[in-house]
């Protein structure tokens, strides 16, 4: 093994990518939303696939919600309240979807909007 190879090896790690907070929601996002569509186009077939992409993007808005509930969120009081909403807008929708009383595109459509705002560009929240 020469010198190159090992200093390769040894600082290889480094090159890979620094993942924000941002980063980190918004590829939360992507993977929930995804599997909700795929999961809403395949129809009475797929229930049980859009039950559990269902319930992984309950658990994701629960999580969303318990953050913008804390004191320790530095977001603005008016964003933390319209995300709250949001969590239980998506919660009742669910329940909708499940009954077949209800569009999982509603939820998809959300997700992407929440999607776009992680995307722009500006300082960490």
């Amino acid at each position: 093994m020469n010198a190159i190879h090992m200093a390769q090896k040894a600082y290889g790690a480094a090159a890979a990518p620094v993942r924000t907070s941002r980063s980190v929601e918004y590829a939360a996002f992507l993977r929930v939303t995804r599997d909700l569509s795929c999961a809403a186009e395949a129809g009475r077939t797929g229930f049980a696939s859009l039950a559990k992409a269902l319930h992984d993007n309950r658990r994701l808005w629960s999580v969303l919600a318990s953050d913008v509930a804390s004191s320790d969120n530095h977001l603005p009081p008016t964003l933390r309240a319209q995300i709250f909403y949001l969590a239980e807008f998506v919660e009742q929708q669910s329940r909708k979807v499940l009954k077949g009383e209800g569009s999982a595109e509603t939820l998809v459509d959300i997700n992407t909007a929440m999607m776009r705002g992680l995307s722009t560009e500006g300082s960490e929240a």
